[in-house]
């Protein structure tokens, strides 16, 4: 059988890219190694990992904070048990709504690995079992996997991945973390809140590398109190393990001192690759970079006509809605019309608690570049509300253009500050300034209004709420 459109991988970039395809009339299938749809992202990543994280800020509240609020219980426990088995429920809930999308559309879900044999042909194996398809344009959209050094001896007992680190069935007594991105801050405060041991080891002098540094640091803090231990600027030389524990041997940078810690688990969290693995793109001609990254144009399209690549596979930040609106523009592109996507437009979100969200420049590219900026900063802490629910950790930071006064930057940490950017990016979208950001009424009391005083902030005006 031949398809308009044969999607492989059914991520959020891929099942999104499937449903536009079909929405705009193209015959499409997808194809997905796995027997169960979603990727990473519904499976082993976003989704269940933000329901550990819910869970633990629960148990967290329950033992740190209930008292305070007049609510007197007994000492909570952790029934971890049930606590994987409520993430596991919630994955499954979410695979059988893109079962059932798929469904809707009229969409063929093919299992088996892809590879591709011609132009437009792959071949698809599940087991021992091969069918050939043909199609007329194809979109990869295979996803990431973790980076595993050799000298780090993965053996996803001990030594993990975030993939097996949430499926854990008993709160570890100590856990290593390699890595103060995303990943390794976001399941550290998980299991911090629970009670474990937290050593995160970071090659960078600094957490999250790359995002706004007074907000990183701002969240290091909360992290710290929540007992989370860092040595920034420090490099894993080895990691061994043994049926019970792990040691991690690591140095400081431009050291020769040799130190070591022991844990129950070693969790890696170095980042991730794209998974192009076995996909025949050299049977093809498509070409891929110095980083396993397929090479694709302005409109996603690789070297070989026809065939498109979206999401952790190619250049750029590895974040599911990122992918989702490639997806819509590789289906919106075939379908002749003219999509768009601002990179610089795409928020990122750190799922601690408190949460750190970012959107548009840092003030570190902004001096690379050579842009006149202002900064506007307002403390959570100063807010009614935050006092009211306790949430008064944070800060919000608004950049804008010296000359124009246009938006350029947000970035904050505090509560609900996944929720709070969308604010920027819509305003940002429209090329909107801070004085347009502070002119909107924001409800009272509100966390959003964090947002009106920095943006005040950066226009030259002092704060008017508390």
């Amino acid at each position: 059988m031949k398809y308009d459109v044969l999607v492989i991988g059914s991520g959020p970039g891929g099942y999104v890219a499937a449903i536009r395809c079909a929405q705009l009339g193209l015959k499409t299938a997808i194809v997905e190694r796995y027997n169960v749809l979603g990727g990473t992202c519904l499976n082993v990543g976003c989704i269940p990992s933000k329901a550990l994280l819910d869970s633990s800020e629960h148990f967290h509240n329950a033992e740190k904070n209930f008292e305070t609020h007049g609510i007197n219980i007994n000492a909570p426990k952790v029934d971890m048990a049930q606590m994987i088995k409520r993430k596991n429920e919630v994955v499954e809930q979410t695979n059988g709504g893109v079962s059932y999308l798929m469904n809707k559309n009229k969409i063929e879900v093919i299992h088996g690995h892809a590879s591709f044999i011609g132009d437009n042909k792959v071949s698809v194996a599940n087991g021992k079992e091969k069918k050939e398809i043909e199609f007329d344009k194809a979109i990869i959209a295979t996803g990431s996997k973790p980076i595993t050094p050799e000298s780090f001896n993965y053996d996803k007992k001990r030594i993990i991945t975030s993939t097996e680190a949430l499926n854990i069935d008993k709160v570890p007594k100590k856990m290593v973390i390699i890595g103060a991105g995303v990943i390794g801050l976001e399941l550290g405060s998980v299991y911090a809140r629970l009670g474990t041991e937290i050593e995160v080891i970071e090659f960078q002098n600094r957490i999250l590398p790359g995002m706004d540094k007074d907000t990183a640091r701002d969240l290091q803090k909360s992290l710290k109190k929540l007992g989370m231990k860092f040595h920034l600027n420090h490099a894993v030389s080895t990691v061994t393990s043994t049926s019970r524990s792990v040691t991690v041997k690591y140095q400081k940078r431009d050291t020769e001192d040799i130190l070591e810690t022991k844990a129950d688990y070693c969790l890696i969290a170095i980042g991730r690759r794209a998974y192009t693995d076995n996909l025949g793109l050299e049977s093809i001609g498509v070409q891929t970079d110095d980083r396993g990254r397929i090479i694709v144009d302005n409109h996603l399209e690789t070297s070989s006509k026809g065939i498109f690549a979206i999401g952790d596979v190619i250049k750029g930040a590895m974040l599911a809605h990122k992918a989702e609106d490639e997806g819509i523009f590789v289906a919106e592109y075939m379908a002749n019309q003219k999509p768009h996507i601002d990179y610089n437009l795409i928020p990122g979100v750190v799922y601690t608690w408190p949460e750190l969200s970012s959107v548009g420049k840092t003030e570190e590219q902004l001096k690379e570049e050579g842009v006149e900026y202002k900064v506007g900063k307002f403390p959570m802490k100063a807010l009614g509300r935050s006092r009211a629910s306790m949430d008064i950790e944070g800060l919000v930071k608004v950049i804008s253009d010296a000359s124009t006064d246009e938006l350029l930057g947000v970035h904050m940490v505090g509560a609900r500050a996944a929720d709070l950017i969308m604010e920027a990016v819509a305003l940002m979208e429209f090329r909107a300034s801070a004085e347009d950001m502070a002119r909107l009424c924001h409800p009272h009391p509100t966390y959003s209004e964090a947002v009106k005083e920095a943006a005040l902030g950066a226009t030259g005006n002092r704060y008017i709420h508390i």
